[in-house]
């Protein structure tokens, strides 16, 4: 049983992260390692609440309060055993996700929430290189899974683990998806996925890298070849500003661009950063205010910028949850503020571009904004620029970390005779199963850009739905429909 009252003795505390002036000359994590005391501490302000509503705000449905108890009597090892039994990967979801767990933790109504996230992490990080787990028995039967994310990956682990023979088809020259090349080492350092994908093997999964399907490999040989198909391709295509004056100059760039190439460059496998993407000395506008926008910055400073300047829509939103709005166990609109905010830069809020502006010779000097308003109106989005207020923002640099609309896939939805929906995304039955027979699809394909626990939620899930198509025996966990969604007000 959990102390009682762990949280009346303890407030919440997050470890300190490396020093701005360190960190930002390297492309290491911004978070050390916590002391022991310290996770148990935070863990024992869990209080062991009547309805852990904690289960809700996290589609994985982790068994928090447990782990945390078995954290606070210093069990490292049940704790891990608890937190894998219904999450694959818990040292990539307590690096990057951003908790819904925390915002819908019932002590969170009154007081600051557990350090769920932490927590996670650190039990993560003591459980060492992750050991294979494969199948007793093999099924004799085939899957391939389409992308190398974690809805891929974790529906991979479960078919593989039941007995199957799974392969999966990643179109880049190694496996991960956005957690391999979209994901900034000082938020993830790649061994971890490198550690897991070793597991993987083990368990004997096969990975095809470089294979673009639908291209390289036909969608109907894929699906000749083996009894069912997951696609599991992301939803990559990024939202652009194309009717914006000035778009076409040399220097703009969507935001995956540049993560990208940077990844690339740290990762080794590239001669240098690509002069065009290039931060170093530049004056960078990051249009933008979400994950994608704030890893833009932290890469901007890493780089040399000799300034940065991130432009929000929306206005400020408020420092504590406003109750009429967002109540408790939502989601809330609050101001975030991410590592990369404390290491520099400028956010501004209410605002848009109204104009990209050149230097003359087809390059961009400047980004012309102006103050909004936003406003709803019968489900559409409508923004009014406030006369008088336009300016102008020097710019060498220009990235759009603006949202995504949807999947990228290219010809092989077309080859399997499937189509997308008005959101760029693959629709399927209640059994994830799409309009062609055996093939499957899940994660951001499917819900549109979202969180990793939602990509590994739907992972598993679709896999347990493959499962039971290929007349596997018993069944797999599923811990969300093709319906669900987050905790809503309405």
């Amino acid at each position: 049983m959990a102390d009682p009252t762990g949280f009346l003795k303890y407030p919440r505390r997050l470890p300190p992260r490396r020093p701005v002036p360190v960190r930002i000359r390297d492309w290491r994590e911004v978070y050390p390692p916590a002391p022991d005391d310290l996770v148990r501490e935070q863990a024992t302000r869990c209080m062991d609440c009547g309805i852990p509503f904690c289960h809700d705000g996290c589609p994985l449905g982790n068994r928090i309060p447990d782990w945390n108890d078995l954290v606070r009597g210093g069990d490292w090892e049940a704790a891990a055993e608890v937190l894998h039994a219904t999450n694959n990967f818990p040292e990539f979801t307590g690096r990057l996700c951003p908790a819904p767990c925390e915002a819908a933790c019932v002590l969170g109504i009154n007081q600051a929430p557990v350090t769920i996230k932490q927590v996670e992490v650190e039990i993560a990080n003591r459980a060492g290189p992750p050991a294979p787990r494969p199948g007793r028995s093999r099924t004799g039967r085939r899957v391939a899974v389409v992308g190398s994310g974690p809805a891929g990956l974790a529906a991979a682990q479960q078919l593989a683990r039941a007995g199957h023979e799974v392969t999966v088809y990643e179109r880049d020259d190694a496996p991960g998806g956005l957690l391999r090349y979209g994901i900034p080492d000082f938020k993830l350092e790649k061994h971890h996925v490198d550690r897991r994908l070793a597991q993987l093997r083990g368990e004997g999964v096969r990975f095809e890298t470089g294979v673009h399907v639908g291209v390289d490999l036909s969608a109907a040989r894929l699906r000749a070849e083996h009894d069912a198909v997951l696609l599991a391709c992301g939803a990559l295509r990024g939202r652009d500003l194309t009717a914006t004056p000035g778009r076409s100059l040399a220097g703009i760039h969507l935001a995956m661009e540049h993560l990208v190439a940077a990844n690339r460059v740290v990762a080794g496998k590239a001669h240098g950063f690509p002069p065009s993407l290039d931060a170093a000395g530049r004056h960078v506008v990051i249009v933008g205010g979400g994950d994608t926008a704030a890893d833009c910055l932290g890469v901007a400073h890493r780089q040399g910028a000799a300034s940065v300047t991130q432009l929000d829509l929306y206005p400020r939103p408020p420092e504590e949850r406003d109750l009429d709005r967002d109540p408790w166990p939502t989601w809330p609109w609050i101001l975030r503020t991410y590592p990369a905010h404390e290491e520099g830069g400028e956010r501004v809020f209410a605002v848009a571009v109204q104009a990209f502006v050149g230097d003359g010779a087809g390059r961009v000097r400047a980004v012309r904004i102006a103050e909004v308003t936003v406003a709803r109106r019968d489900g559409r989005r409508l923004v009014t620029p406030v006369p008088g207020t336009e300016r102008e923002l020097r710019a060498d640099l220009v990235l759009l970390a603006i949202g995504f609309e949807g999947t990228d896939a290219g010809p092989a939805l077309a080859q399997l005779g499937l189509s997308v929906t008005d959101r760029g995304t693959v629709d399927c039955g209640p059994d994830w199963q799409t309009g062609a027979d055996g093939v499957f699809v899940a994660g951001d394909m499917h819900r549109g850009a979202s969180l990793i626990v939602w990509a590994i939620a739907e992972g598993r899930a679709a896999a347990a739905a493959i499962h039971a198509y290929l007349g596997g025996e018993g069944r797999l966990p599923a811990p969300v429909t093709p319906a669900a969604r987050p905790l809503a007000l309405r």
